[in-house]
């Protein structure tokens, strides 16, 4: 009967058992391309990617564990490795994966290991979690080359089926890519491939801008993996974790290759046929200029290095420069230093241009103008007020920085050359239609704060620009009624000269260039435009170009903004000892600004106090040239224990005189 049964199975199904044995699954696997390029606006390469030879392997479907722990035995014959940080538990799996090794743990196991209290056995994950225990319990010794084993069996071990996964892509010498190319036969699913790593030939003054990306152990960040597996990426995937290269992901990741893998019947790879080569990452051409930004970078680190040796710096967290193309809203330079005030040591921090907001003091008074003369309070041609302090009960008095009473009266222009704030408090009791007693409190319209940051937003001051970088965050706005629900119309009344709301510095850049290109807010951007990739690594044809980008046009006329400009052209080249910006003035061609000085506080987290130390914020907004601006800065130096040293003024000074060398301007 048996040799009757085996006649039957091989003559009638001989055909179809040895086709399961030839039997292929065909299954298409996709491959990483080179990650796209950073270029500033002169070609000069910021980000590229530095390529190495690398040892990788392609996990195969349902591949044994005493696989892998052949493999990774045979490798380390051909090859050394970096141990990386394993856990006692990673140990344990690689000694359990030995051939016969579990089955003999599970010999020497206590039967308490592999049955309950009941006598019943246990299921096979927990009797392998006790062989675990058990190893831990005997004591784990293995030397150096065995640990070089267990680092690759974890490796490949953690690999998804049918991904590629690098095992060694770093100091790999020529000798060991001979060795394990000459046994890739004894070695399957290893393979000799190549791995990059982002480089930055010019240097990292702006790598807090372009951001960063994921290793290969890191894979696609947690919040966003649905997502991104949705769309095609594998959970190892090396993707842009921050601003550009978040931002820009889809662009710069580029098409993944395709290949077509046969499976044979033991799970192994048979033959693998390229279907699609794939697409290399687009490159981004930014606005930024790599000699200007450096130029900027290195100018605030001498202000700032200045002010540090002045002794006005315990309290600083640092200090921001940046500067815009008016005209299309171009990011021309972001520069920022943050400082620890504990340890006085100090870092790049551009980021801050964005995600830090102060109180900007004075610099804002343009945007308060300009609103009353859209309010209608005054006009271009009747705007002279009184310039007598303000006296409201149970507050200090509210004045300017100069003495009482130095000046009677004064318009519009020669309020924001002397930085005048009590005509400024003036337009916000106009506006407010409050009627002011000296020494009695002031009835005000309940919208007076809406009314006044309705005109700040349209220069974009309190509300966010757009920027195309992901971060960016928004101005804090005061309080606009006490404990006692009543309305703070002294705050109200410093919020008009600047000393209430705070602002991020691409905001008041914003405004400031507003105020330069003729009433038009513009959208900031750094990416000017996305360019495809040739086969050979180089630039290949544009994809798309940015485009100036207008947010709102804001509603004052043409001569409402020159007075304004006139007045800001005053602070710069008017005479009087008053007169705040003077520094700027042999600058050629000619340039407006308008300065800011702020009180503020030094806050200790660490140790929050009742009585903060008092500090100075001071700051500058400028444009230029005057007839035809097309460059527009905003400075802010927050929390010095002085206000000497001009450091905003000197660094625009110095700004000023870079840009117009390398543009040519005279």
């Amino acid at each position: 009967m048996l040799v009757a049964q085996l006649a039957y199975l091989q003559i009638v199904y001989g055909g179809k058992f040895e086709a399961e044995v030839d039997r292929t699954d065909k299954t298409v696997m996709t491959g990483s391309v080179p990650r796209g390029m950073i270029y500033d606006s002169k070609g000069r390469l910021l980000v590229g990617n530095s390529t190495a030879n690398a040892i990788t392997y392609t996990k195969s479907g349902s591949v044994k564990s005493s696989d892998i722990y052949t493999i990774a035995t045979r490798l380390t014959k051909f090859m050394t490795v970096d141990v990386d940080d394993l856990t006692d538990r990673d140990k344990a799996d690689y000694i359990l994966a030995a051939p016969n090794k579990s089955a003999q743990v599970a010999k020497q196991m206590p039967k308490s290991y592999r049955v309950d209290a009941n006598g019943d056995a246990l299921s096979a994950n927990k009797i392998y979690a006790n062989e675990v225990k058990y190893v831990q319990k005997q004591g784990i010794h293995l030397n150096d080359k065995d640990l070089q084993r267990a680092s690759l069996f974890k490796k490949m071990s953690a690999a998804y089926s049918l991904s590629t996964v690098f095992l060694k892509d770093k100091n790999l010498s020529a000798r060991e890519i001979a060795q394990v190319s000459e046994h890739l036969t004894e070695l399957p699913g290893i393979s000799i491939g190549s791995n990059w790593t982002r480089d930055y030939p010019q240097g990292k003054s702006i790598a807090s801008i372009i951001g960063g990306v994921s290793t290969e152990q890191q894979g696609i960040p947690d919040d966003e993996i649905n997502s991104m597996l949705a769309s095609g990426y594998s959970r190892n995937d090396r993707v842009g974790t921050s601003y550009l290269e978040k931002n820009y992901e889809s662009i710069l990741s580029g098409t993944k290759s395709q290949r077509q893998v046969q499976i044979g019947s033991n799970n192994q790879i048979k033959k693998s046929t390229v279907l699609y080569k794939g697409q290399k990452g687009g490159n981004l051409n930014l606005t930024i200029d790599s000699k200007f930004q450096k130029k900027v970078q290195d100018d605030l680190n001498t202000q700032y290095s200045a002010a540090k040796a002045a002794g006005i710096t315990q309290y600083s967290d640092g200090a921001y420069a940046v500067v815009l193309n008016p005209k299309t809203g171009a990011v021309l330079a972001m520069a920022g230093i943050h400082n620890d005030p504990k340890t006085g040591e100090t870092s790049e921090d551009a980021l801050g241009v964005i995600n830090r907001t102060f109180v900007m003091g004075s610099a804002v008074k343009g945007a308060t103008v300009l609103g009353a003369l859209m309010d209608g309070v005054i006009t271009p041609e009747n705007n002279t007020q009184a310039d007598d302090p303000i006296y409201l009960p149970g507050t200090p008095v509210k004045k300017s920085v100069y003495p009482a009473g130095t000046f009677g009266s004064l318009d519009a222009v020669r309020a924001l050359q002397f930085s005048s704030n009590i005509y400024m408090m003036n337009l916000a009791l106009k506006e407010g239609h409050a009627k002011y007693v000296p020494n009695e409190s002031i009835s005000m319209d309940s919208d007076i704060f809406s009314t006044l940051r309705g005109y700040f937003n349209q220069f974009g001051l309190g509300v966010k620009t757009g920027i195309d970088i992901s971060g960016e965050t928004t101005g804090i706005e005061g309080a606009t009624t006490n404990s006692e629900g009543k309305l703070k119309t002294g705050s109200a009344l410093d919020l008009a000269y600047g000393n209430y709301d705070a602002y991020t510095l691409i905001e008041m850049a914003q405004y400031i260039s507003t105020i330069a290109n003729g009433g038009y807010r513009l959208k900031p951007y750094i990416v000017q435009s996305i360019q495809k990739t040739k086969d050979d690594g180089t630039k290949g044809a544009l994809t798309s170009v940015t485009k100036p980008s207008v947010l709102n046009k804001v509603g004052f006329t043409q001569d409402d903004l020159n007075v304004v400009r006139k007045g800001m052209y005053a602070a710069v080249h008017g005479s009087g000892y008053w007169t705040t910006a003077t520094k700027l003035a042999d600058l050629s061609p000619a340039v407006a600004a308008k300065t800011g000085t702020a009180q503020s506080f030094y806050y200790d987290p660490d140790n929050p106090s009742s009585d903060p130390p008092e500090t100075i914020t001071t700051s500058l907004v400028s444009f230029g040239p005057y007839e035809d601006p097309n460059v527009a800065m905003a400075i802010v130096f927050p929390n010095l224990s002085s206000e000497n040293g001009s450091y905003p003024n000197l660094l625009a000074h110095q700004i000023y005189t870079d840009y117009y060398k390398m543009t040519g301007q005279k």
